[in-house]
């Protein structure tokens, strides 16, 4: 009968080799799945760079032509003094009269209704003038002197304030976000005794911009949150 002795002693070696080479295998698997998760915050307040100022104005009376001539001329004189005071003619834009005719409101009191139409209009001003555009804000009482009384009260008299600005700071903020990401997980890594090694992956999240509070909507927030994966080495 043939001896399989050297045979299976080959055999069992060669497992033992293999055995080790798949232990230290795993081992270095296990440590390089040794991962950390941190995320890195980055905020920066910011002056909005663009303005859309919505200017209200509004008349009744029972004669369209006349509401009509009356409209006119105060958009005229709105459109005058701002123009006036630096606001650029292009960055100015008026839309279409909206008419209200109350003898048509099947609820309305027919009795009651002394002036039948009521009529606004609304002049729009576009610019990246912020500055002077809240300056002159404050100043459109100077339009009483002329007749013309502003709607300040109305829903669509909202001004909103925009920053356009965003592709000039996104690297900045990336890269301070990425930063304070680092030094929270250098600091995971220290308290675990372990080294920190280097991404495994990473994420940007979406920025954000946000009024900065309730009065003062010309200042936004500009926010940004990066997650970022480190391999923890021993």
């Amino acid at each position: 009968m043939k001896s399989y002795v050297i045979e299976s002693a080959i055999l069992a070696v060669g497992l033992a080799i293999a055995g080790i080479f798949v232990y230290f295998g795993l081992g270095s698997f296990a440590q390089r799945e040794r991962v950390v998760s941190v995320r890195g915050l980055a905020e920066r307040e910011v002056d909005a760079d663009h303005v859309i100022w919505p200017i209200i104005y509004k008349t009744t009376g029972n004669d369209l032509q006349a509401i009509y001539a009356e409209v006119n001329a105060a958009n005229a004189k709105i459109s005058q003094f701002l123009t006036a005071n630096g606001i650029k003619a292009d960055e100015i834009s008026v839309s279409a009269p909206q008419i209200v005719d109350l003898r048509a409101d099947r609820y309305a009191n027919q009795e009651n209704i002394v002036e039948r139409y009521n009529v606004t209009s609304t002049m729009t001003v576009s610019t990246g003038q912020v500055a002077l555009a809240r300056q002159l804000m404050s100043r459109m009482g100077e339009l009483l002197k002329q007749g013309v009384a502003i709607s300040a009260s109305d829903y669509g008299s909202m001004v909103k304030y925009e920053f356009n600005g965003l592709n000039k700071i996104k690297p900045e903020m990336i890269e301070e976000a990425t930063k304070n990401a680092r030094e929270a997980a250098h600091k995971f890594a220290n308290d675990s005794e372990s080294e920190l090694g280097k991404i495994k992956d990473a994420s940007q999240g979406l920025f954000s911009i946000e009024d900065r509070d309730e009065y003062t909507p010309y200042i936004k927030r500009v926010r940004v949150v990066t997650s970022v994966n480190y391999y923890l080495e021993s």
